[in-house]
C-alpha cells in the first residue's frame, strides 16, 4: 500500500507501475480505479498493489483488516 498527494499523483504511480512490471514480464495486469485516481488496485497476480489518496486511504482504513487485534480474527480463531 502507498499513498499519493492526489488523484494525479496516485494516477502517476500507478502508471510508473505498471509500466515496471511490464518491463519485468508481468504484462496481464489488472487495474481497477485508476479513472478517478482515488484508490487504485494493481492486481499482478502473487502482488496486488493499492495507491490511495490519503483522505480515501483514512476513510477505508484497511489496514485494520490485518491488524493484530481485530474483531475479525478474534471471531475466526473461536
Amino acid at each position: 500500500m502507498a499513498s499519493g498527494r492526489s488523484g494525479r499523483h496516485v494516477g502517476a504511480m500507478a502508471d510508473h507501475l505498471l509500466r515496471a512490471l511490464k518491463d519485468a514480464g508481468y504484462g496481464k495486469c489488472r487495474i481497477e480505479g485508476m479513472p478517478s485516481a482515488d484508490w487504485v488496485l494493481i492486481d499482478a497476480g502473487d502482488v496486488i498493489v493499492h495507491l490511495f489518496r490519503p483522505e480515501v486511504r483514512s476513510f477505508y482504513n484497511i489496514e485494520k483488516i490485518w491488524s493484530v487485534d481485530s474483531a475479525h480474527r478474534g471471531l475466526a480463531a473461536n
